[in-house]
């Protein structure tokens, strides 16, 4: 991969629930691209079954796939009813990012007119693409299998040693469950 650096700033905004493969190869490949990475944090300010882990646990996970790199801050993002107030945050909280990556559609419209936007795909190497998503892992912990072998080693030991698989299946495993079904039919 290419180094872009002189002094340009990528932001990348996810909500990282949990930080999966793609994750990490879109960041890994980020913080090697740019001279600073602005990773946002979406929905910081929730707690339901689509953002079961809080933004210190997401901050957790992030670093420790991030071990190494030291050119990355996290902005936390807040969740607002109103689209253009959450533009006005999004710009001062980005305001030096000269790129801006998201895979959220809904976000690229809403942000088209402020950065340059691109899609995290396209930086990570052809052989790191996994199909994988954060919902996938998350149904297979309301199930409790088949989650592990989509997350970084050390996100799977974080998440067993603290047993947030536990406590996400006791909060949200059952929710998590009827929206799959809700979803597929």
């Amino acid at each position: 991969m290419a180094c872009i650096r002189n002094g340009i700033i990528a932001a990348i905004l996810g909500r990282w629930q949990p930080v999966h493969l793609g994750h990490k190869a879109a960041l890994e490949s980020l913080c090697r691209m740019y001279d600073r990475v602005l990773i946002g944090i979406g929905s910081a300010n929730i707690y339901d079954y689509r953002n079961p882990f809080h933004q210190e646990e997401v901050e957790a996970m992030l670093s420790l796939v991030l071990k190494g790199y030291d050119n990355y801050v996290f902005v936390p993002v807040l969740d607002m009813d109103d689209d253009q107030a959450w533009c006005r945050e999004m710009a001062d909280s980005f305001s030096r990012a000269d790129v801006f990556y998201t895979a959220n559609p809904y976000v690229t419209h809403l942000l088209q007119r402020q950065f340059s936007i691109a899609h995290p795909a396209a930086v990570i190497p052809e052989e790191l693409k996994t199909p994988v998503s954060a919902t996938m892992v998350r149904r297979g912990l309301a199930r409790g299998e088949g989650w592990q072998a989509h997350l970084p080693g050390e996100v799977t030991g974080f998440i067993l040693e603290r047993k947030l698989d536990e406590r996400f299946r006791r909060d949200f495993g059952l929710q998590t469950l009827v929206m799959e079904t809700v979803v597929v039919n």
